[in-house]
């Protein structure tokens, strides 16, 4: 247990650097958006329009001193293939619900309403191929469970 643990320390540590080295001042630029669905174990679709960050700056920089998150709207973190996903809320000025998900697009944990400006580590618990932030409070308005389907492209599973 402490060795995986500190494995995944280790795999954070180029971002946190990358991140120490460019402390951004606000918000990067509104990047593209793709359709995003996620069908819940009894069925429901909610539909999603998120934006797209998929290189190591846009995915540095985040959802850092947005104000707001679109009740629709939120971010996926296309990290190309499973790996641990450790986040922070380093400059995040609101709370988010942060969905990590398996590489067959099923939910594998959420993290609801994370703390903004907080330095705690957000843990995936374990490989994923994306992680996605929605407004806080998203996933329990929505009934959002671990185990749920995410539909996008990048899953090979599109909407």
């Amino acid at each position: 247990m402490k060795r995986r643990h500190l494995l995944a320390v280790l795999a954070a540590l180029p971002l946190t650097a990358y991140a120490q080295s460019r402390d951004p001042t606000g918000p990067q630029p509104e990047l593209s958006k793709e359709k995003l669905v996620i069908v819940t174990k009894g069925g429901q679709q909610h539909v999603f329009n998120v934006e797209m960050a998929l290189t190591s700056e846009q995915q540095t920089v985040g959802e850092m001193f947005r104000t707001t998150v679109p009740e629709d709207g939120g971010m996926l973190f296309d990290w190309g293939s499973p790996r641990t996903s450790i986040m922070w809320m380093k400059n995040t000025l609101v709370p988010l619900d942060m969905v990590f998900i398996n590489a067959d697009g099923t939910i594998r944990s959420i993290a609801e309403n994370t703390v903004p400006h907080s330095l705690a580590a957000i843990d995936s618990r374990g490989p994923v191929r994306a992680t996605l932030e929605l407004r806080g409070g998203t996933t329990v308005r929505l009934n959002i469970r671990v185990g749920d389907t995410v539909r996008q492209r990048i899953f090979g599973n599109p909407p």
